[in-house]
This record gives structure tokens, sequence and C-alpha cells, in this order.
């Protein structure tokens, strides 16, 4: 019988390279398009076919899937957002994506993106549904609990973190003093943390979630080691997530790097942001 294949349109992180080891442990067949400048070049040992494109080969991405059989397919890792004012290439199919869109934020691009994919006979679907595993589970990560004083300001940052969201600006935001310090927008995460926490001058709340209308087939917010070591370097103390909704890579290295730091780290549900 003829393993299942599934594409992957794969960017930055090791999210793709998680992915592919859990499909293929799966039975899939992994045809993946990579990014160059952004995809780590080790998925090229953990899928069955890739094809390199640069940013804006749509036309390339699409008869790569096709050739490869996929009639499914998933997105995983992100693409540096600044990239897109200095060498994306469209190509002819790309150019097509971009006049349908209404504003160049992530939920609408992605949206637009899968339904030019549907069209062509590619179906996007969610990229956590095959490793469940790490999406946040609700719950202290660290010993430390967050102080009152942090409690206040990442109840202020999820509420903050939703209206971001809700406009398909960014994730994250810091707060202090129950201030708002810094929002996220194209900088991404680790550049909105390191901005906000020099602005605090230390000891501010990171809060990540979801957006409350994102189509959760792609682009859920992430965490992980790498997270805390940029916290740590910015004088932040706690961070809130979403649980059930945020994506935890290297989980029990970001844990340790956090108690070494002193950094606490929660996961929420919504019901509890809200008491």
């Amino acid at each position: 019988m003829p393993a299942r294949v599934i594409g992957l349109i794969a960017g930055a992180s090791q999210f793709p390279i998680l992915f592919a080891r859990a499909a293929r442990g799966q039975g899939y067949r992994v045809v993946a398009v990579a990014h160059q400048g952004e995809t780590l070049s080790e998925l090229e040992r953990e899928v069955d076919e890739i094809t390199w494109v640069q940013l804006g080969q749509l036309g390339k991405l699409i008869k790569a899937l096709k050739k490869g059989g996929a009639s499914q397919a998933v997105m995983c890792g992100g693409v540096t957002k600044t990239r897109m004012f200095k060498d994306v290439k469209p190509d002819l199919k790309a150019l097509t994506l971009v006049g349908k869109l209404r504003h160049m934020a992530d939920d609408g691009i992605l949206r637009t993106l899968a339904q030019v994919l549907a069209e062509e006979g590619i179906t996007i679907l969610p990229s956590h549904e095959l490793v469940p595993e790490l999406l946040a589970s609700a719950g202290n990560y660290t010993k430390r609990r967050p102080s009152a004083d942090e409690l206040a300001s990442a109840k202020l940052g999820w509420r903050v973190a939703g209206e971001l969201g809700r406009l398909d600006i960014g994730q994250a935001v810091v707060i202090k003093g129950r201030a708002v310090v810094a929002v996220e927008a194209i900088e991404g995460t680790d550049a909105c943390i390191s901005r906000g926490g020099g602005l605090a001058s230390g000891e501010a709340v990171v809060v990540k979630r979801c957006k409350p209308s994102q189509d959760r087939r792609f682009d859920l917010p992430s965490v992980g080691a790498g997270t805390v070591e940029v916290m740590a370097e910015a004088g932040c103390s706690a961070l809130v997530i979403e649980a059930g909704a945020t994506l935890v890579f290297d989980c029990g290295e970001m844990v340790r790097r956090a108690e070494e730091s002193g950094i606490c780290i929660s996961a929420w549900t919504e019901e509890e942001a809200l008491r």
C-alpha cells in the first residue's frame, strides 16, 4: 500500500524538522518546500523530497507539491517578515495572491495563501495535529509562580495582546508596572522583548497568546529556550502563554534556563486569565 503523502511548506525554526519526523513516523511520505535564507538545511535529511525556493516563488512551490503528489499540506515555521521590504521576488502566481489581499498582515496573507492553494487542489491542514505534544499545557512550568504585581501585569497584557491580535498585528506584549511598554509588530517577538525589556529596565512581564480570530491551521504562537534567553538578557521576569494554543519547543531546556534566570513561566486558559 503506497504511503500517504503530505506537503510541508517550511519556514524558519526547528518546527518543520519536528513535524517531518512525526509525519514520517506515522507513515506519511513528506514532500517539502523550503525557503532559502529561512529554513534549516537539516530538514533535507528528514523528508522524502525537498525543493528550495526564494520568498515569493509561489508558482514553483505549487508545482513542487503537485509533482510530489501532495493534495494536503501544512505550513510550519515563520519567515522574517521584514524581508518583504527588500528581497522578496514575487512570481506571477504570488502577484495574483497579493492582489487579493486587503492588507499585509500575517493572518490575512496566510488565509489568502491557503485559499490560493485550495484552488490548486492542495488543502492546508493544521500543522500541530501530528505533534499535539508541542502544545502548551495549562499550569506553571517553573517552580516560581508569578508575584501579585506580575499577575496584575500579565492580566493586563492578556487583554492588550487580545486586542493586538484582533487587529492582526502581533501576538506578544511587554508589560511593566501595569503599563504597556512594547507591542509586537513586524519585528517579531524576540525584538519586541529586547526593546520592551530595555525600556522597562528589568522585571517586565511578557505575554504571548493566540489571536482571537486566528486561523489555527498556521502561525500559532511559539516559545522555547531561545525566548527565555532573550528575556533573561532583557531583564524580563515572567512569561505567560496561552494553554492549548502555543507551541513549546525545547521544553526541558526552556524550563532549565528559566529556573536559572529566576524567570517564571505559566500557561493560562482564557477562563483563568479573566478571573
